[in-house]
C-alpha cells in the first residue's frame, strides 16, 4: 500500500517539518499490524486505495464557510484541503437558487475574512454577483477544493490520534481515504432540503417542487400556484411569480418579522412579540426582507392562507376549513444540515437538527458557519479556528 501527501504548497519555511509526530505515529499505527498479515491480504491491501495524510486541516465543504475557514489557516501559514461534494464552488448558491436571489442582509454583513466586496457593489448584491466574489477569493488565497468528494464519514482513530475521512466519488469505486490531526466541519446549515409531511401530498396531481430547484416563474405563467413557507425564499418565490404572471398563494402558519418594520401585521402576517434582531440572536431566525412581495399581497395578487390541512388531487384544505384548487405547490420550507449522518463518534453535533454546541469540541473537531448568525457569523468561526489551530501548529513546529 502506497501513501501520499497533499500538494499543498505553504510559503512558510516550517512546512518541510509539518507535523511529523503525528504522520510517523500514523505511519506506525498503519504499518505495524501489516507485518502479521499473510502474502494474499497484502495483495488485496495493495489495490485499495492510498489514504492522502493531509499536514494541515481538512475541511468538508466549499460554499462560504470552507473558503472562509481555508483563507484564515493560509494567512497564518496553515495548509488545509477542502472536500467538496460538488463540482463547483459554493453548490448551494449556484445550483440550487433561484434566478432573482440576492443577499438578504447589507453586504457589510456578509464579506468574507480578509477581503470586503468591491465597492461597486450594490448594498444587496445579486446571486451572480456574490458568485463572483466567490471564486475571487478563491482565487486570490489560491484555494483549491478537492471536487466530487462526497464525504461519506468521518472518525477518529484514538490509536494514531488522526481523523480518518472516507470519501465517495462520482462512481461507487472511486473511493478515498483522508487523514489529518484537524476536521473542520464545514458544510452548513443548508446541506439538504426539508420536506415536510403534508396529509395527501402525494396524491396531488400537480408539480410538486422544492425552491432548490426553482429558478423562475416563467414557466409557471397562469398557473395557480400555491407557496409553502413564508421565509425569504418564500415570499421572494411569490413576487417572482406574480412579475412572471401566475396566481400564487402564500401558506403562512407562523408569525413573521418582515423588514421594513412600518410594513407589517395588516394584510394577514402576524408580527412575533420578540423583535427581529433579538429573534436572530435567539433562534436564528431570519427576518424577512420585502423587496416588493408587501405591496402584491396588499393588492390582492398574493394570496395569504393558514396552514394546509390536507392535500387531494388538485385541491389543497386548509386549517381554517377554506378549500381551494391549486396547479403548482412549491415548498420553500428551507433546509438542515445532514453532518450526523456521516459524523461518528462524537457528541459536537446533535443527532436530531445537525447543528454544533459550539465552534470547537474535542479531538480537532471544528465547525464553521453553523451559528445561525449567517455570513457574520461564518467569518467570526473562521477567524476563531485559525487561531486556534496557529496554536498547536506552532507548538509542534
Amino acid at each position: 500500500m502506497r501513501y501520499e501527501t497533499t500538494s499543498t504548497k505553504i510559503t512558510n519555511s516550517k512546512a518541510t517539518n509539518l507535523k511529523q509526530t503525528s504522520y510517523f505515529r500514523w505511519l506506525e499505527c498503519v504499518f505495524k499490524p501489516i507485518f502479521s498479515l499473510n502474502p494474499n491480504t497484502l495483495f488485496k491491501m495493495a489495490k485499495m486505495t492510498r489514504p492522502t495524510w493531509v499536514p494541515g486541516p481538512v475541511i468538508v465543504g466549499a460554499g462560504p464557510s470552507g473558503l472562509a475557514a481555508a483563507a484564515c489557516l493560509k494567512e497564518k501559514g496553515i495548509p488545509s484541503q477542502i472536500l467538496e461534494r460538488a463540482s463547483c464552488l459554493a453548490s448551494m448558491w449556484q445550483l440550487k437558487t433561484y434566478d432573482r436571489l440576492c443577499l438578504h442582509l447589507p453586504k457589510q454583513f456578509c464579506e468574507l475574512p480578509l477581503m470586503p466586496f468591491p465597492k461597486n457593489l450594490p448594498s444587496y448584491p445579486s446571486k451572480q454577483q456574490f458568485l463572483a466574489y466567490l471564486k475571487a477569493y478563491a482565487d486570490h488565497f489560491d484555494i483549491k477544493p478537492a471536487f466530487n468528494k462526497t464525504v461519506v464519514s468521518a472518525n477518529f482513530d484514538h490509536r494514531c490520534e488522526c481523523w480518518r475521512v472516507k470519501t465517495q466519488g462520482v462512481e461507487m469505486d472511486e473511493t478515498e481515504e483522508y487523514v489529518c490531526q484537524w476536521l473542520i466541519v464545514a458544510t452548513g446549515e443548508n446541506a439538504e432540503e426539508v420536506v415536510p409531511q403534508i396529509e395527501g401530498i402525494d396524491e396531488f396531481e400537480g408539480p410538486t417542487l422544492h425552491t432548490s430547484t426553482y429558478k423562475s416563474g416563467s414557466v409557471f405563467c397562469g398557473k395557480k400556484v400555491l407557496v409553502v413557507g413564508c421565509g425569504n425564499s418564500g415570499m421572494e418565490v411569490c413576487l417572482d411569480l406574480c412579475n412572471h404572471n401566475a396566481l400564487p398563494s402564500l401558506v403562512v402558519r407562523d408569525t413573521v418579522h418582515i423588514l421594513p418594520q412600518n410594513m407589517f401585521a395588516q394584510f394577514g402576517l402576524d408580527r412575533p412579540k420578540i423583535g427581529p434582531l433579538e429573534l436572530k440572536d435567539l433562534e436564528g431566525k431570519t427576518p424577512v426582507l420585502d423587496v416588493g412581495t408587501l405591496a402584491h399581497i396588499k393588492s390582492g395578487k398574493i394570496k395569504v392562507c393558514r396552514g394546509i390541512k390536507l392535500v387531494r388531487q388538485h385541491e389543497v384544505e386548509f386549517v381554517d376549513g377554506k378549500i381551494e384548487n391549486f396547479d403548482v405547490i412549491i415548498l420553500a420550507t428551507g433546509y438542515k444540515s445532514n453532518v450526523p449522518s456521516w459524523l461518528k463518534g462524537t457528541d459536537m453535533f446533535c443527532e436530531e437538527e445537525g447543528f454544533p454546541n459550539g465552534w470547537k469540541g474535542e479531538n480537532g473537531l471544528y465547525a464553521v458557519g453553523f451559528s445561525k448568525r449567517g455570513l457574520l457569523g461564518t467569518s467570526i468561526d473562521a477567524k476563531r479556528i485559525a487561531q486556534d489551530i496557529q496554536h498547536c501548529w506552532k507548538l509542534s513546529c
